[in-house]
């Protein structure tokens, strides 16, 4: 053979290793090992769930569409580990969770537990892209326990990039990984269409209640119910399931109704946020409640508007959404003259009887089993 044809088959050669290496199978040894076996628990999930992080992280900051410098490989790197995997994973593994039950005690493949695993990471990169965002708009200080990523020294405004990128890297993500799967299509679309709906939601909060035109006659139980559909019932609770219904090869047009409970429950689950915010004990709930002085659109605001005589009415309107601590104090003895703490132990109970209802009359039981998995985990949560 000539000296150039030696060349021309190594070039063939070289090119055929170099796509190997860069657009490897799912479930080939380029991926962490994992396996169904190493699920058997919640501490088993989160160190498989985050050892796909590693992995996901790494391809985005060798993405070549972009050529990066040490320097932005870094910011990103950094930014990343800041944002997405420090809160608490629930929407992520739920996606995990959800598919396992789908499956009905069959094995999951290798390459079932990455994919399932990458969608959950897909949506705690949304919810990181939100909350940057959010925290900028609220002019919020702390997140997760850490000063809120806008704030951090060299940060600033810098962070509104950042939620752009944290937006994209979702659909990286879904191209590599999914991009032949027969419903990547309708997995980019649900996204979407739940980044709309989230963002519809965050309009309605902002808007209602423009800074310097505080009215609580604005608020009211249709309102709540809104924005809380829309701003959190959709993504935190909708999403996780109907990326493991798209996994398992069913179509979301067919489980309309499940969407339906898992909104219901959503809204059930803010409630509870709500109530949590002025009734539990700070160390318990991790944090200190300010949706009263931060003049939110709260469950218990609006259902005391609706119980309240028209001299509560008055010291309501006097003291709601002030940060002096003696306001704060006027306004939850009201709450506890109008038994708010009751309402809502009322609303928890026949919140509880109408969704397990609803649940249990479902003909599919490993639906069945998804729903009632996601509504034991909030039923009378202490956090």
């Amino acid at each position: 053979m000539s000296v150039s044809g030696c060349c021309r088959n190594l070039r063939i050669t070289i090119k055929a290793l170099h796509l190997h290496l860069i657009r490897p199978r799912v479930g080939s040894s380029l991926y962490p090992r994992i396996q169904s076996t190493h699920l058997s628990s919640m501490a088993d999930l989160k160190s498989t769930f985050l050892n796909v992080y590693s992995t996901l992280k790494s391809d985005l900051l060798h993405d070549p569409s972009f050529e990066f410098t040490d320097e932005s490989r870094l910011w990103v790197e950094k930014m990343l580990d800041y944002n997405v995997p420090g809160g608490k994973l629930n929407r992520g593994l739920s996606v995990v969770d959800s598919f396992k039950l789908l499956k009905e005690g069959e094995d999951l493949t290798e390459e079932e537990v990455f994919l399932s695993c990458a969608l959950g990471w897909c949506i705690e990169w949304l919810q990181a892209y939100f909350l940057v965002l959010d925290d900028i708009m609220d002019n919020s200080v702390t997140r997760r326990g850490q000063p809120c990523w806008f704030r951090v020294p060299q940060v600033g405004m810098v962070a509104i990039n950042d939620g752009i990128l944290l937006r994209n890297h979702i659909h990286r993500i879904l191209k590599k990984h999914f991009r032949g799967k027969p419903y990547y299509v309708d997995l980019v679309d649900l996204f979407n269409e739940v980044e709309m709906q989230t963002a519809c939601g965050q309009m309605i909060d902002l808007i209602t209640t423009f800074e310097g035109e505080k009215d609580l006659a604005k608020y009211s139980l249709p309102i709540h119910r809104r924005i809380v559909q829309y701003k959190t019932a959709y993504y935190s609770f909708y999403l996780p399931v109907a990326c493991a219904l798209l996994m398992a090869g069913e179509n979301l047009e067919n489980h309309i109704d499940v969407k339906n409970v898992l909104v219901d429950m959503g809204i059930y689950f803010q409630v509870q946020d709500d109530y949590l915010d002025c009734f539990a004990d700070p160390e318990t709930l991790g944090k200190i409640g300010t949706d009263i002085e931060d003049f939110k659109c709260s469950w218990l605001v609006v259902k005391a508007l609706e119980r309240c005589s028209k001299e509560q009415t008055e010291i309501l309107y006097e003291n709601y959404g002030k940060p002096d601590p003696a306001n704060v104090a006027k306004v939850k003895e009201l709450y506890k003259e109008l038994d708010l703490e009751g309402v809502f132990k009322e609303y928890e109970s026949k919140s509880y009887e109408k969704l397990i209802g609803v649940i249990e009359a479902h003909q599919s039981k490993a639906i069945q089993a998804v729903l009632k998995s996601f509504l034991a985990k909030i039923y009378k949560r202490q956090k």
